[in-house]
């Protein structure tokens, strides 16, 4: 299982931090990411991570402003700096499985809502 939480509201410029736990199975042989989806709009990607914190990617959008990181154990964290009202949306994470040569999500989480007001 994926559990993700510490989403909440905060004003542009602001920062959060959500996070994320997996338990119940080994996910040692998938990247962790996370995906966002605002109201109306297509799931996208965000970011993602080996759990020895390397393989890191991000979209566009949120390079320089977002970190992605892990503990290497059981835990996902997106530090979110900077905040604008465009990364309001519900945010999820997700085991990403290498398939025919690219990396997919295997496993959601349940998602954590962040807004952001002006």
């Amino acid at each position: 299982q994926l559990q993700a939480y510490g989403g909440g509201l905060v004003q542009a410029g602001g920062s959060l931090r959500p996070s994320c736990t997996a338990s119940g199975r080994t996910f040692g042989f998938y990247l962790m990411g996370w995906f966002r989806q605002a109201p109306g709009k297509e799931r996208e990607f965000v970011a993602r991570i080996a759990w020895n914190g390397g393989s890191a990617a991000y979209a566009n959008p949120v390079k320089g402003r977002f970190t992605i990181s892990t503990d290497n154990a059981n835990k996902v964290y997106l530090q979110m700096d900077n905040l604008k009202p465009e990364d309001t949306a519900v945010y999820f994470c997700a085991a990403l499985g290498l398939l025919d040569g690219d990396w997919r999500p295997a496993y959601w989480g349940q998602g954590t809502q962040v807004t952001v007001s002006s």
